[in-house]
């Protein structure tokens, strides 16, 4: 979309914005030849007017707002004078926003509009903010990032918080390819939550906001593909001897498999007085036959103690650690899966975060 087109889209805006201004209204429009705005629009609420400075983007983040503010401030000097006076306020148009760059240009007290009919506008007597999900095209641009291999490189840099990172280390550890590792470090880049040091081959990222991936994982959740899990009871068995059982048997069949969701949770953040079910990831293969049939595992639809989903994606098994000789998915992947399956199970993933992944 043409910036022109984007100008005159939140123009046709505005009447819906007199909603909740109703005595709001455009006085003057004009363009502008500057590299950080492109056009003028002075608005007037009874006796108050405001200038609004546009700049006119296509999909902004955060890092694109950081150089917004740094271009109009550098290239308009006399701007931050105005701006001091309330009688200027720079304005974004765009296409696309995404949510952590609408939260700091509220923080910066910069105006925005883009597609979705998201507004935020706020001074000299004129308040509108009205906020909206980001339009379906933005969502699907990211959601790539949380799957696949480069799920892999998040989930790296998730275990390793603390550490920089090399393309070529990265995609080491993630067991992906240089490419894979380098495009998803430059996504994060846009959300402003990793940094860099170093220049070339040298050059070294350190993902500064866990937190925030973690919560956008998260989010992104609802949007992945439904498991299709096998239930199963094994009798005689409890949960803490049919996890030693699963571990010997997957062991004797040269088969990868981890624990996850409230059984694991519980071996690395004690939280629960009882664990009545172990779930667990397991390679796919004909192998997992011989390891139900060794625990006299039988396929139920109710009263299952032992569900099973079986991955061809390697994945699941990145960071595995040991627990009483029992395979555990990482912490990460743990808190993830108990996030997904909703209900008490966010209680626990709760704690697990608090007290075994720590951000």
């Amino acid at each position: 979309m043409n910036k022109l087109r984007l100008l005159d889209e939140f123009l046709t805006t505005l009447p819906s914005i007199k909603e909740d201004v109703p005595r709001l209204r455009v006085v003057k429009r004009s363009s502008e030849l500057n590299r950080a705005i492109n056009a003028r629009i002075v608005l007037q609420v009874g006796e108050q007017t405001i200038t609004l400075l546009i700049a006119v983007k296509n999909i902004v983040y955060p890092r694109d707002v950081q150089q917004i503010l740094w271009r109009t401030r550098n290239l308009m000097p006399e701007w931050v004078e105005a701006t001091k006076k309330r009688k200027e306020m720079l304005f974004l148009v765009a296409q696309l926003i995404s949510p952590g760059a609408r939260a700091m240009l509220r923080d910066e007290r910069v105006g925005y509009y883009d597609s979705s009919g998201s507004v935020y506008l706020s001074a000299n007597g004129i308040y509108v903010y009205i906020d909206k999900p980001a339009m379906k095209s933005l969502t699907n641009f990211n959601r790539f990032l949380y799957r696949g291999r480069r799920a892999q490189v998040l989930h790296t840099l998730l275990m390793w918080d603390r550490e920089w990172f090399g393309v070529k280390e990265l995609s080491h550890r993630s067991k992906v390819s240089h490419a894979t590792a380098s495009q998803v470090l430059k996504e994060l880049e846009k959300f402003d939550w990793v940094v860099s040091r170093g220049r070339g081959p040298r050059k070294e990222r350190h993902l500064q906001k866990p937190s925030n991936l973690l919560d956008a994982w998260v989010d992104q959740l609802p949007t992945m593909r439904p498991l299709s899990p096998k239930r199963y009871f094994v009798p005689l068995v409890r949960v803490d001897g049919l996890m030693e059982k699963l571990a010997h048997a997957c062991t004797l069949s040269k088969i990868k498999y981890a624990v996850t969701h409230e059984a694991a949770a519980q071996l690395y953040a004690p939280f629960l007085t009882n664990v009545f079910q172990v779930r667990c990831w397991i390679e796919d293969g004909s192998a997992t036959d011989g390891v139900l049939d060794s625990l006299d595992a039988r396929r139920v639809d109710r009263g299952s103690n032992l569900v099973i989903n079986e991955i061809i994606s390697p994945g699941k098994f990145l960071f595995n650690e040991f627990v009483n000789d029992i395979r555990l998915a990482s912490p990460v992947q743990v808190y993830l899966d108990l996030m997904r399956s909703g209900g008490r199970s966010r209680e626990m993933a709760a704690n697990l975060r608090k007290e075994k992944i720590g951000f």
